[in-house]
C-alpha cells in the first residue's frame, strides 16, 4: 500500500531505538526523509546509518536532549518545516507518589506533556499553510487505564491528550491531523529493563518474566516495534486525513471494553 509520502519530511523523537526507531524506519521506508533526536549521540548515528542502508532514505541525525529548548531548536533547525512530527520521550519512573517532589512532576510534565505540546507549536502553523501535516504523540495504554504505580506519567500524558483533543478539532479542516498512539507492552529495553526489575523480585529469568507479561494479553505475547511502526505510518498518510484527534490502542488487547 502506497501512502502517498514520497518526498515529505519528518522529525521523528527519540528515534535511536525501540518505538521510535520503528516509526522512524516506517516512514523512511515510505520515502520520507527523516530526522531523528536522540540524547545518545553515538547510538543515534549508527541507528542513522542503520537506517539509510535499510531503506535508502534521507536520514538526518540530530543528538540533544529534546525536553530541553536547545534540543527542540536543534531538531528544528535540522528541520524546520515538517510535513510529519512524531513526538515521544521516555517516560518518568515508577514509585509512590507520597515520595515525588515539586522538580520530579515538573520533569515529568516537561518531558510528556509540554515538550510534545511546544513542537506541536513550532510547527502547526507551517503545516496548515502548506495545507498537510500529520502529528502523532505516542502516548501511552496508561491514558486508558492507569497504571498506579505510574501517577507521574498517567498524569502527564493524560494532560497531553487533553490539550490535543481540542487542537486537532480546530486544525483538521487545514488537512492538518493529530493523533494518539497508545503502546501496551512493546519488546523494547524499557520493557527489557523493568521485566529485568521484576525478575529479581519473582525469582523468574528475564525470559520468563516477560512470557508472564506477554500472558497479561489476550494476544498472547508482547508486541513487535515493527508493528507499532507501521501504525503510525499508517497514521501519517495522505490518505488519513479524516482520522482527527483520536487515541489508538496498541495492547494486544489487554484493555477490555466495548467501546475504547
Amino acid at each position: 500500500m502506497d501512502l502517498g509520502l514520497q518526498g515529505r519530511r519528518a522529525i521523528v523523537c527519540a528515534a535511536s531505538k525501540g518505538l521510535g526507531r520503528a516509526c522512524a524506519a516506517a516512514l523512511a521506508r515510505e520515502g520520507v526523509a527523516v530526522t531523528i533526536t536522540a540524547r545518545t549521540a553515538e547510538v543515534l548515528e549508527r541507528t542513522a546509518a542503520e537506517l539509510r542502508t535499510a531503506t535508502g532514505a534521507e536520514i538526518t541525525a540530530v543528538p540533544g536532549d529534546i525536553t530541553t529548548e536547545e534540543g527542540r531548536a536543534a531538531a528544528l533547525a535540522a528541520c524546520p518545516d515538517p510535513d510529519i512530527l512524531v513526538n515521544n520521550a521516555g517516560g518518568p519512573p515508577a514509585g509512590d507518589f507520597r515520595e515525588w517532589s515539586r522538580e520530579d512532576w515538573i520533569r515529568a510534565l516537561d518531558a510528556n506533556m509540554l515538550t510534545p505540546i511546544a513542537l506541536i507549536r513550532a510547527v502547526v502553523d507551517g503545516m496548515i499553510e502548506r495545507k498537510f501535516g500529520r502529528i502523532v504523540n505516542i502516548t501511552s495504554a496508561s491514558v486508558k487505564s492507569p497504571i498506579p504505580n505510574l501517577g507521574m506519567s498517567n498524569g502527564a500524558r493524560a494532560g497531553l491528550t487533553g490539550f490535543v483533543g481540542g487542537l486537532a478539532r480546530q486544525v483538521a479542516r487545514h488537512n492538518v491531523t493529530i493523533n494518539n498512539l497508545l503502546p501496551g507492552p512493546f519488546l523494547t529495553d524499557r520493557l527489557r529493563s523493568n521485566s529485568a526489575q521484576a525478575a529479581q523480585k519473582s525469582g523468574r529469568s528475564l525470559d520468563e518474566e516477560i512470557a508472564e507479561r506477554a500472558k497479561s494479553t489476550p494476544a498472547g505475547r508482547v508486541g513487535d516495534p515493527a508493528e507499532f511502526g507501521e501504525a503510525c505510518a499508517f497514521l501519517c498518510a495522505a490518505s488519513s486525513g479524516f482520522i482527527v484527534g483520536q487515541n489508538l490502542l496498541l495492547d494486544g488487547g489487554g484493555f477490555n471494553a466495548t467501546m475504547g
